[in-house]
Parts: structure tokens; sequence; C-alpha cells
């Protein structure tokens, strides 16, 4: 350094030393600066990120496995209950034969079962509209319990009631129930 000093021509004084240090520590530190601490914190806070969107995503992740595992317990339980139907299990002769036991037999003025094959599964959709005619709200009332309570995973899809003019008291009420059945 001192010999590009003596090359200049000009003499520089202590004090125009230090400063010109000085400068060119800074410079020294700026370079120093960007070239490596600005990308390595840049780099840190980047990993942050990543690690903070993984994180979300491995929790909505766990939260989808959970509503899973419950589904497929659900879904098993049902495969169960269907597997424990009694064999030639039918959704109307099951419903027929509820209306005989609630008393509701003579009331029936249409049964109209109908069968959907559902896509990409064994499975089919049974469903039987049913039209009663001139009953309680009891024994419409003790009829849907005991569909809606078997064990043969059938469900009442739709209700409609109309009060008649026939008797006090009556109604006539259109059902929709289903199932799910084997091909």
């Amino acid at each position: 350094m001192k010999k590009l000093l003596k090359l200049l021509p000009f003499t520089i004084t202590k004090r125009e030393k230090y400063a010109i240090w000085i400068a060119g520590a800074l410079i020294a530190v700026v370079i120093l600066m960007q070239a490596i601490i600005f990308p390595l914190v840049e780099k840190r806070q980047q990993l942050n990120r990543q690690i903070e969107v993984q994180t979300q995503t491995l929790k909505e992740m766990l939260v989808l496995k959970a509503d899973y595992e419950g589904t497929k317990k659900i879904a098993d339980s049902e495969r169960g209950r269907m597997a424990g139907r009694s064999s030639g299990f039918t959704l109307f002769s099951f419903l027929d034969t509820l209306a005989g036991q609630v008393g509701l037999k003579d009331r029936i003025a249409y049964m109209k079962p109908s069968k959907t094959t559902l896509e990409n599964t064994p499975y089919a959709l049974s469903v039987v509209e049913t039209k009663l005619q001139n009953i309680t709200m009891k024994q419409l009332t003790s009829y849907l319990y005991r569909i809606e309570t078997s064990n043969n995973l059938v469900r009442v899809k739709g209700l409609s009631i109309s009060k008649t003019g026939k008797q006090a008291g009556t109604v006539d009420a259109v059902l929709m129930a289903e199932t799910f059945d084997t091909r």
C-alpha cells in the first residue's frame, strides 16, 4: 500500500489515509453483506416460510386423514349391517311386511319400486314410493319409526302428508324409502 501511495503525484496526509482505509473497509463490508450475508438471511427466511406452509399442509392432511378414517369406519359398519340382512332382502318386501305389522297393509294405495345402478360401485340404489291413504298420524309415525330404526339401512328420503276430508284425524301420505343393495 505504501508503494501505491508513493506513485501518487500528490501527498496524502495521515488523516486522509485513515479516511481511505475506513472507506475501503466500509466498501469491503458492504460487498461482504451483499454477496454473503443478505443471501443467507433471505434463504433462511424462504426456508422458514416453506416450513410454515408445509406445517399447515401437514395439519390439513391430518384433519383429512381423521375424516377419512371416520368415514371409512362408518362405511365398514354399514357394509357389515348390509351383510347382516336376511338373504333375499328386498326393500319392497321389507316395507310391505312393516306395513302389515303396523296395520297399514289395507291402507296402501300403491307401492312403486325402482332400482338405479351406481357406476363404479358394487351397489345399486333401491327406492320404493309408497302411498298410504286414510291413516292416523300415530300409524304413520309408528311406520316411519320402524323403517328408520331397522338394521336394514333403510332411510326415508321424502315424505308428503296431506289432510283428507274423508275421516277426521286421518291423512294421506306418500313416502320415498331407499336403501343400497348389492347388484
